[in-house]
């Protein structure tokens, strides 16, 4: 019995993972966006149409937890003093969007169908949150999440995840059913999550941290990623006790961490299960959409799709407005917010219990979420048509990074890294700063210096830590750490971005050669000629002598190495090796005249 259920899990997972490849591969060569394809796959399977997959609820229950890993992420990318900072846009655009969206909802509700008051407030409310899994993949895959545009669509987001707390308890006021009665009450929910909050941040301070710093002076990449879920794992699973989005307590748990050295591995750890999970999730949401009660009142769906999305797109633009945004970039705001969230599937299950709303109604209105999910990437295409007359290049320049992105990125802070580093940083020049070496990343701290926790040399963690925005990219690791390969693979993906390697002898040198790097340093090689130009000074020739002497061996070097680097043998030019003592200037015109 269990072997079948062994192999059925492997079929579905076959099924899925095929039709999700092949549709989002289809879907991203239109310029549609990865979201829509797993939408549209996951109907394709599920039991509307070909009925390969079942379960569609259990594989949605499981997949969120991406949306918790989303937000843990996000969270990293926010440290407490950008959050304070952005506590107009979160307290009060966000506040206005939910409430504002929220009551227009209501109205177009009572005034175009029969539904109570109370039935209109549970379906108007949820309707009024917005996809935090869908926007926020499209606002970081643009590079626009750390913009203002970006933050002011996540301060908006953060609010709904906030928010859930005064639905589930005005859903629990309206309720019908006696059992409710018995749960607890609104400002207990509020204390508990206030506490809960409280216990997240001692423990991200007291133990988390400390934790991280153990698992990091072992070098254990495998216990990184365990302590990264598990954190992630815990955080939501508190809040989900007490009846509170898990994904709050997740990028609680993400903001306490992001001043940390560890951020960009917990970041490059985190983000592959992220991504497969997403995918799972709308994957999911797709396989649970009605086609039935589409098919039955096709009008009636298709019209509350699209003035759902008229209402939250016109009342988000406004508010943008009043809120000094630029009229491209509110409308911007409103198309890519005006979708329905997955929470409201939660909040409709809730109602349902609450006896506020048929199980019909909320077949309906979950068929209006995703058909508003899948208009997204339609909506932001005529969006951009719209921007581009505008000037795209001056739109971008009033939308630039909040936080400045670091113009350089120094891999490695030992003694070579740190002369680098900070003459650079004389310079006037931002650098972000990578170790895997914690004892290091410790001291570095105590002389006031942040230096981030992981390996410089993953490609992964390079995007985390903003290689993609850097202008140099400089590896001051000893030994012979960088491959030729990793820096190919650098070029294609940072293309803006000068590549220095610091290279350990003649045989780092070779094997780099041709692999893209701008410049590569001996490590040696300079400190190594201003001694010996101090030994000629010491020993009595003159300035010009010195430098024949250094200019003949610079050349000579120069001539070998790269013989050495083409052909690939060590033994390559040995002949122009200096080996004897040259003839002095003067002593060599002796020579000729004799």
């Amino acid at each position: 019995m269990e072997e079948t259920a062994g192999a059925h899990v492997l079929i579905d997972g076959f099924i899925l993972l095929g039709f999700a490849l092949a549709s989002v591969l289809l879907f991203r060569r239109m310029g549609l966006g990865a979201t829509l394809g797993y939408l549209v796959a996951g109907a394709l399977v599920g039991p509307q149409v070909l009925g390969l997959v079942g379960d569609a609820e259990e594989i949605v229950s499981f997949a969120e937890l991406g949306i918790v890993l989303l937000l843990f992420i996000v969270g990293l990318e926010l440290n407490p003093g950008r959050l304070w900072r952005m506590k107009r846009e979160i307290f009060g655009l966000g506040l206005l969007q939910v409430a504002l969206c929220g009551i227009g909802l209501i109205v177009m509700l009572q005034l175009t169908t029969s539904f109570t008051l109370a039935a209109a407030i549970a379906l108007g409310l949820p309707l009024a949150l917005s996809s935090t899994a869908q926007v926020l993949p499209m606002l970081q895959s643009a590079g626009r999440l750390r913009t203002p545009f970006g933050e002011r669509a996540f301060a908006i987001l953060l609010f709904q995840d906030l928010s859930i707390i005064p639905l589930i308890t005005i859903v629990a006021a309206l309720s019908r059913n006696p059992a409710d009665l018995e749960g607890p009450a609104g400002w207990v929910l509020a204390l508990l999550t206030v506490a809960a909050l409280v216990g997240l941040i001692a423990a991200g301070r007291f133990i988390i941290r400390p934790l991280f710093g153990l698992i990091g002076g072992l070098g254990e990449r495998e216990l990184f990623v365990v302590a990264a879920l598990f954190t992630v794992v815990a955080a939501a699973a508190l809040m989900e006790q007490i009846g509170v989005s898990p994904a709050l307590g997740a990028f609680v748990a993400g903001v306490m961490l992001s001043d940390t050295p560890y951020r960009h591995e917990l970041e490059a750890d985190v983000e592959p299960f992220r991504s497969i999970l997403l995918g799972l999730f709308f994957l999911g949401v797709g396989m649970m959409l009605d086609l039935g009660a589409i098919a039955e009142r096709p009008l009636f769906v298709f019209s509350m799709a699209f003035g759902l999305i008229a209402v939250k797109a016109s009342v988000i633009f406004v508010l943008a407005l009043a809120f000094k945004m630029g009229w491209r970039g509110a409308l911007a705001l409103g198309l890519l917010l005006s979708q329905g969230g997955e929470f409201g599937f939660v909040l409709f299950a809730q109602a349902q219990d609450a006896l506020l709303i048929r199980d019909s109604a909320a077949s309906v209105f979950g068929a209006v979420i995703t058909l508003s999910m899948a208009t997204t990437p339609f909506l932001m295409m005529a969006n951009n048509r719209i921007r581009r007359p505008g000037g795209k290049k001056a739109e971008a320049s009033r939308e630039g990074p909040s936080d400045q992105t670091a113009n350089a990125l120094v891999v490695g802070y030992g003694r070579f890294g740190q002369t680098v580093a900070q003459t650079l940083m004389a310079g006037g020049i931002d650098v972000t700063l990578i170790d895997r070496d914690v004892g290091m990343i410790d001291t570095a701290r105590e002389f006031g210096a942040q230096v981030y926790f992981g390996d410089g040399t993953r490609m992964d963690l390079l995007r985390q830590a903003g290689a993609a925005q850097a202008q140099v990219i400089m590896f001051c690791i000893d030994r012979d750490q960088v491959e030729p390969d990793l820096v190919s693979a650098m070029r294609e993906h940072f293309p803006n971005a000068a590549i220095y390697v610091r290279a350990f002898d003649r045989r780092s040198v070779m094997k780099l050669h041709g692999s893209g790097a701008e410049f590569v340093m001996r490590e040696v090689f300079e400190s190594a000629l201003r001694m010996a130009r101090m030994a000629l000074d010491r020993l009595g020739l003159s300035e010009k002598q010195i430098e024949d002497a250094v200019s003949i061996y610079r050349n000579r070097d120069k001539e070998r190495l790269l013989r050495q680097s083409e052909e690939g043998d060590l033994y390559a030019a040995r002949d122009i090796m200096l080996t004897q003592p040259q003839l002095r200037g003067e002593d060599a015109d002796q020579s000729r005249n004799s």
